[in-house]
């Protein structure tokens, strides 16, 4: 880090933030691109999907095209203004958020992966009580769990209690399999 911002553009009262280096910034810069070309490209998926909602000529004035034109319209306004204001030199670089985080935990972040492959994986199969406890445990651990045990009883006890308030109470199917056959 280079030095602190501060001075008169700095909100009273507020701590001075360290200046990102060359590098970080134009990383920050790269990113600050991506999410504005991401968020307009959200945008536009928005209006492609409103395009091919049927419509049939009992709607006379609004119709349920409006509300996801109307979304989608200001998604890409706002991805657009990300864009250019990342293009202008980015927004990132001024926030302490960003300039004082640690690096990213890959492991946590592999493991929160693991827990939406694994369920998405064994609810077929297994079900939704096996999978769903085994993305419990998964992101459990992400977030710093070393008790495994645990996690798997809470795990278990909450998605079959979910399970049963779902299929008994309420008789939606939420992803029957081994387990949900036996009950």
């Amino acid at each position: 880090m280079a030095g602190t911002t501060g001075g008169p553009g700095a909100a009273p009262g507020q701590a001075d933030a360290p200046v990102p280096d060359g590098r970080m910034r134009a990383a920050l810069r790269r990113s600050d691109i991506a999410v504005g070309v991401l968020v307009l490209l959200l945008g536009l998926l928005c209006l492609w999907q409103a395009a091919i909602i049927p419509t049939t000529p009992l709607y006379a004035q609004v119709g349920p095209k409006f509300t996801p034109y109307l979304i989608g319209g200001v998604v890409c306004a706002v991805g657009a203004g990300l864009t250019l204001s990342a293009l202008r030199g980015g927004w990132s670089h001024t926030l302490p958020d960003v300039t004082e985080a640690a690096p990213a935990n890959l492991r946590a972040l592999g493991l929160l992966g693991a827990g939406l492959l694994a369920n998405l994986v064994l609810i077929g199969t297994l079900g939704f009580v096996f999978a769903a406890t085994a993305q419990f445990v998964l992101v459990a651990a992400a977030f710093g769990s070393r008790h495994m045990l645990r996690d798997l009883a809470i795990g278990l006890a909450v998605t079959l209690g979910a399970y049963l308030a779902f299929d008994k109470l309420l008789g939606v199917n939420i992803g029957a399999g081994i387990l949900e056959g036996i009950l």
